[in-house]
């Protein structure tokens, strides 16, 4: 039953953004249809994005009036009258058949999905058509599908930084290898790999989280702001971080990278997507933990450090990189 309204509101929505795009592409508004638009826009975040995708649509149905009029399709004035006639009818039909082929399109639209890879030291943002904002860290790579109800992210490896446009009547989920997050509008942080390791961090608001398995898990778990879950291996554990601990978490977005008694193994990963050198690490030295600020691209800096704060040995040669317990 609730499926069933939620539906029914996105049709009467998807109806309401139809009609003022038919209204602006007709002219300019009243200072009362202004006023009206302007309520209609703001009583829900999802009404922007929704206009704007019949607005496109829009613009390329007027792109393909004028092929339609050479292939006869659109009627002259100078046609004789029982020609204009036809034509009118023909028209009609056109019209008809333009404002069906807007909604699909529109849905269309929504529905195509939109997939975005970064390399090697490069860190990018992107807008999605819900008005949420994503920023990917290097080597990471991600699909977006607007889909019914539901606006799904696939983050197949690497990292991004969500910030969730608030819409409760359209689901937010993001998919990937060590399981889903499930928000409806808030701020999180999600690392993930291939092999199923995953770290949430949420910044503002909640979210919900489903560990190894996705869908078909069974338990949900609720992270709130300054909350962390990590998952590795299928086992999952819940941290309540510092506020200031869960900004580090994203301090990427600047090209920082904060560690506090963090294994020096997994702090290698973090420098990995900005470094093309090939580093071994023995288990014993990949166990030492350590602590501090780190500027991502200066990884000689980081390397230099080691040596003065952990009992490790750095052995370099080329672009080679050994590191192992004194």
């Amino acid at each position: 039953m609730k499926g069933t309204e939620n539906n029914v509101r996105s049709q009467h929505m998807d109806e309401e953004a139809l009609r003022w795009a038919t209204r602006l592409d007709g002219g300019s508004l009243s200072p009362a249809e202004q006023a009206s638009l302007a309520g209609w826009l703001a009583a829900n975040p999802a009404h922007e994005w929704r206009l704007a995708h019949f607005q496109q649509f829009y613009i390329q149905l007027r792109s393909t009036l004028p092929v339609m009029a050479a292939e006869g399709v659109l009627a002259s004035s100078d046609d004789p009258p029982s020609t204009r006639r036809r034509s009118g009818a023909r028209k009609w039909i056109t019209v008809g058949v333009a404002a069906a082929s807007i909604a699909i399109g529109a849905l269309w639209l929504a529905q195509r999905p939109q997939s975005v890879t970064t390399h090697l030291a490069q860190r990018t943002s992107m807008r999605l058509a819900d008005g949420s904002q994503v920023e990917l860290n290097a080597r990471s790579r991600i699909a977006v599908r607007i889909d019914g109800n539901k606006r799904h992210v696939r983050l197949e490896a690497g990292e991004a930084f969500f910030m969730v446009a608030k819409d409760a009547g359209h689901v937010f989920i993001v998919e990937t290898p060590g399981g889903s997050v499930r928000v409806t509008g808030t701020q999180f942080n999600v690392r993930t790999s291939e092999d199923g390791a995953l770290k949430v961090t949420v910044l503002e608001g909640s979210v919900a989280v489903r560990p190894d398995g996705g869908e078909k898990a069974a338990t949900e778990v609720t992270l709130l702001r300054n909350d962390q879950m990590t998952v590795v291996a299928g086992n999952a554990e819940l941290h309540r971080l510092s506020g200031e601990a869960a900004e580090d978490a994203a301090a990427w977005r600047l090209g920082k990278a904060v560690f506090n008694n963090t294994p020096l193994g997994e702090a290698l990963q973090t420098f990995a997507g900005y470094h093309n050198l090939q580093v071994t690490i023995t288990p014993e030295a990949a166990a030492c933990r350590l602590g501090g600020r780190f500027t991502l691209d200066d990884f000689n800096q980081f390397l230099a450090s080691l040596e003065d704060t952990l009992p490790v040995r750095v052995l370099r040669a080329e672009s080679r990189v050994k590191i192992l317990v004194r």
